[in-house]
């Protein structure tokens, strides 16, 4: 009787944990233990259940007083000096809610979001509904702020780095109090114009274009506030111009109590020195191109009274020691993708250099995976993510894998005050177009059935070797890199194959080059494989073609690149590695990729040795691919690959990975 009377009352018959089903009836449970919300509802039948017969009803104690706090909650954030004694570049972050004007503790508020409950009981009886977005975004944003933590017990701080981090807090609520040093310097890396702009200096021989001027004073803002960042500007915009319009500055205002370190690839040391010479001739210019051993002499020896010391990443790499022994006022990356590995010795090397601020200058932030990115920020700011393997299970994987659209655009909000980027169709609209096409050849039947043979044999012990990339990465990276030479010509990969066909590729570029040059046009031909290039070498000096020549093994480099500009010759052989930055090549107006890498931004940058600034005639650029070759293959995964730049750098396209299994399978396919 007991229990229908208590099913009649609807309250009561809806509250399940009190019930359980026997043999498809309805039975109460002898004895319950209710937690959490649970509690709150079973407050509100107690008024129901007084009134039902036959029911004793004892109360132990005084019932709690619960109550719905139905206004939002109100959540306030703020920073301030670190009282510890804690490194000046951080400081303490402050996290606040409360509700109907009580205080809601943060660490049961996280937790109870992060477990996914609907609601939060506050000790004194107010509870709330957790379904709000801003509570969410709150949690991820705690989170995030912890990941910075060298301890989950350490109390939340946050670093200058972290403007952006910062800007979403501040959007979540009010800003209760900020230090004076942090609203400064944040407010200037969040909004460029609340801050005086730094004026060009008058030893900058030099006339900026507006968005160089724009790049200039981001430089100096980073500078003033003893920051480091990363100018991504596409290739060809002037980005040394702009570095050493800030170096300039800080000269002339005193502030150089070290040399500025800039770190390049060896074969744009004279670029630097002679840029330096042209645009500040008022800076001393020292080049150490020579480890202290081979040179005999000491480091401070050398780079006496120097303004500015230019080395190469090798040299900084084997003298390490040296160049950590003493403070620099900046460290400035050239191709900064150079360090994009930061397992590697390199990177190592430049990021234990002690100095105010590092710069990363590099048209390529992001080549294959977002690691070249994490590599790049760790160095010019290493507090944004300390620690790579949580970088990559907390951005790279969802962002790269998954396609999480709302990671990728955190990400970019994260890094958007540290990078600077600005590309040639935007800021540089005096430029003339650029035209890209493939251009397909087919290959001699007799090439063919080599290729053919060779892919059939390739293809079966590749496979076998997939299902361990990491372990097999080198013998597959060499398997395949033998079927694109298997692409261009058979005799690359066995001399015994020489003269066996002419290579349809070479005569399809000789009959273009012939064409070209009787028009008055000039070409770059670009190729990966030196021993491809000595084969068009060959057949130009056959057919009576004047060209230049520039591999890694070229002594006289800049003597040949002087040569092409200011000479006749029609066509500039460049190996890939040794000519695919830091030249300026706007003579030419036409340029050949005799074989596709499935990075593309490698081609790019090869490609953009003639399309930048100074550039006064349409560039037409050829990339010639086999037909039915692994080529082909390698074309269609650049697309993917350069998506990922795009889509994190740029902000368009779709989404890639770095090259995968299946990526291999593709490239391998039939």
């Amino acid at each position: 009787a007991l229990v229908d009377s208590l099913l009649g009352v609807d309250e009561v018959a809806g509250f399940t944990p009190l019930w359980h089903v026997v043999a498809r009836a309805r039975r109460l449970i002898p004895q319950v233990r209710l937690h959490g919300f649970s509690t709150v509802a079973f407050a509100e039948l107690l008024p129901a259940l007084e009134d039902v017969p036959d029911l004793e009803l004892t109360i132990v104690g005084e019932p709690a007083a619960y109550s719905e706090a139905v206004d939002a909650p109100l959540i306030q954030v703020s920073t301030s000096e670190p009282g510890d004694g804690a490194s000046t570049d951080w400081f303490d972050l402050g996290i606040s809610v409360s509700v109907a004007g009580e205080d809601v503790p943060l660490a049961p508020l996280i937790e109870a979001l992060a477990r996914g409950h609907e609601h939060l009981i506050l000790d004194s009886g107010t509870w709330f509904s957790l379904d709000r977005p801003e509570l969410e975004t709150l949690r991820l944003l705690v989170e995030e702020a912890r990941s910075l933590q060298d301890k989950p017990t350490d109390p939340l701080r946050i670093s200058v780095v972290h403007a952006g981090l910062w800007e979403e807090l501040a959007a979540l609520g009010v800003v209760e109090q900020q230090s004076a040093r942090w609203s400064q310097t944040v407010g200037a890396l969040l909004d460029l114009d609340s801050m005086e702009p730094a004026e060009v200096p008058d030893g900058l021989d030099a006339t900026l274009r507006p968005y160089q001027v724009d790049g200039f004073r981001w430089l100096s803002l980073l500078w003033d506030t003893g920051l480091g960042g990363v100018l991504a500007d596409d290739m060809g915009l002037g980005k040394t111009l702009q570095m050493l319009a800030m170096i300039v500055r800080a000269h002339e205002r005193g502030e150089l109590d070290d040399p500025v370190l800039v770190v390049a690839p060896t074969s744009v040391l004279s670029t630097w020195q002679s840029e330096a010479a042209r645009f500040a001739p008022g800076l001393r210019t020292v080049v150490v191109d020579r480890t202290r051993a081979k040179a005999k002499q000491g480091l401070e020896e050398t780079i006496d009274g120097a303004q500015v010391v230019i080395t190469s990443y090798a040299v900084a790499r084997i003298d390490e020691a040296v160049f950590r022994s003493r403070p620099w006022g900046a460290v400035v990356l050239d191709e900064a993708q150079f360090v994009k590995n930061h397992q590697a010795k390199t990177y190592q090397a430049v990021r234990r250099l002690t100095a105010r601020a590092k710069f990363a200058i590099t048209g390529t932030p992001l080549e294959n995976s977002l690691m070249d990115l994490w590599s790049l920020l760790s160095i010019v700011a290493p507090g944004l993510h300390p620690r790579p393997a949580l970088f990559k299970d907390q951005w790279a994987k969802p962002i790269e894998n998954g396609g999480d659209a709302e990671r990728l655009a955190a990400l970019r909000r994260r890094i958007r005050p540290l990078m600077l980027r600005r590309t040639k169709e935007a800021v540089a609209t005096e430029l003339p177009p650029k035209m890209e096409q493939v251009l397909t050849v087919d290959l001699h039947p007799r090439h063919r059935a080599v290729y053919d043979r060779h892919l059939q044999r390739e293809r079966q012990r590749l496979l076998g070797l997939i299902d361990d990339i990491n372990g097999n990465r080198i013998a597959i990276l060499r398997a395949l890199t033998v079927l694109r030479q298997m692409s261009l010509d058979p005799s690359l990969v066995d001399e015994s194959y020489a003269g066996l066909a002419s290579s349809a590729k070479v005569d399809a570029l000789v009959e273009q080059l012939v064409e070209l040059a009787e028009e008055g046009h000039r070409a770059l031909v670009f190729s990966q494989f030196t021993g491809f290039l000595s084969i068009v070498r060959a057949r130009l000096d056959a057919e009576g073609i004047a060209y230049e020549y520039l591999d890694g093994s070229t002594r006289n480099r800049a003597d040949r690149i002087a040569a092409f500009r200011e000479g006749t010759a029609p066509v500039f052989l460049i190996s890939l590695k040794a000519g695919g930055f830091g030249l300026t090549l706007t003579e030419a107006d036409y340029v050949f990729v005799l074989d596709p890498w499935w990075n593309p931004a490698a081609e790019a940058q090869a490609i953009d040795r003639t399309h930048r600034i100074g550039q006064t005639r349409p560039v037409n650029v050829y990339r010639m691919v086999s037909r039915d070759t692994i080529e082909e293959k390698v074309v269609a995964l650049q697309e993917r690959k350069r998506d990922l730049f795009a889509r994190v750098v740029d902000e368009g396209g779709a989404l890639s990975a770095s090259l995968t299994a299946d990526d291999l399978r593709e490239l391998l396919a039939r």
